[in-house]
């Protein structure tokens, strides 16, 4: 019964992955993280507390005949005796494939459920919104206790750390869909009046300092575009701007939350950051679908500070620390 029960597990499991992969649903690797360790935790349970106890009880009761056997075979005079039991009480003590491919991967599955939930997390650029600072296929880490311990799967945050900076990458569960993960600049912090107005950045005001830094091949259009320096808060990045898509940003319907706190003029957009919210840009800043298309993003929505680039196997000079 537990094996054909076990099969049927991993047919469903199977299933899923093959859906999810397919595109015919969108998968929640989080949620089927934590179901595969409360699973595999069942089962090792039941492998550590009964199983493995009745398979020992199994062997040793075959022992016990055993040297019954022998002993009134010796009473009778018969002191050879045919036959070994040892290979028989391996088999008992044997763990079957169903507790083999479930208890048996409980520890690992929980070691990754507990570093990718409260510790690193990997995840891959999956487009160019973030050139020159991340390019398409980098494969980077992104730090969860940064900003504040989460619970896994309903990410409710349980302790605070760090503030969030602007300047920092985060990745986050996107707000029109939750279950789709972005990474963006924080440009924003709550209580911060941002305006991108004529593709210049304005914090409170006060415009962010910028310096050119010669041009760039942009991949997608086989074109050369600017290359700036911009320095929000203490660290200073890199953004991609293309003066030839100049304009064209507004009225734009007003349906995300807050949307009251925006101005749309042709040259952009000025917001009013409300409270347990950030505003995010892309460093590819005329092809990137940020917060001046789809609004603020929610604290509770956050996932973690990107940190690191740790493989792109186009190009393993990428690896490395960024800003």
């Amino acid at each position: 019964m537990m094996s054909s029960l076990t099969g049927a597990l991993y047919g469903v499991l199977v299933v899923y992955l093959g859906g999810w992969f397919a595109g015919a649903w969108n998968g929640n690797f989080s949620l089927l993280l934590f179901i595969l360790t409360t699973v595999t935790l069942a089962y090792w349970l039941a492998e550590r507390f009964h199983f493995r106890p009745a398979r020992a009880a199994a062997a040793a009761n075959l022992e016990r005949q055993d040297a019954a056997r022998r002993a009134e075979l010796a009473r009778l005079g018969i002191d050879k005796v045919d036959g070994d039991v040892q290979e028989a009480r391996q088999k008992l003590l044997m763990q079957p494939w169903w507790l083999d491919w479930t208890a048996g991967l409980f520890p690992v599955i929980l070691i990754v459920f507990l570093l990718r939930s409260f510790l690193f997390e990997p995840f891959k650029i999956p487009s160019g919104s973030m050139v020159p600072t991340l390019m398409v296929g980098d494969l980077i880490l992104v730090n969860k206790y940064h900003y504040g311990i989460r619970l896994p799967v309903i990410n409710k945050k349980v302790a605070d750390n760090n503030p969030v900076q602007r300047g920092d990458v985060v990745v986050f569960r996107y707000p029109p869909e939750p279950w789709v993960d972005y990474i963006k600049r924080v440009v924003a912090v709550p209580g911060d009046e941002v305006a991108y107005l004529n593709q210049k950045l304005a914090i409170n005001g006060q415009p962010v300092p910028t310096a050119a830094k010669g041009e760039q091949l942009d991949d997608e259009t086989i074109t050369y575009s600017p290359v700036f320096a911009e320095k929000l808060g203490e660290a200073e990045h890199l953004i991609r701007v293309d003066p030839r898509r100049l304009g064209g940003y507004g009225p734009f319907p007003k349906s995300f939350p807050h949307a009251q706190n925006c101005r749309y003029v042709p040259e952009g957009v000025t917001c009013k950051v409300p409270p347990g919210h950030y505003f995010v840009m892309g460093d590819n800043r005329d092809n990137s679908m940020d917060s001046r298309f789809w609004g603020f993003v929610p604290d509770q929505n956050l996932v973690g500070k990107a940190f690191f680039v740790w493989m792109n196997f186009g190009n393993l000079s990428r690896i490395g620390a960024f800003k």
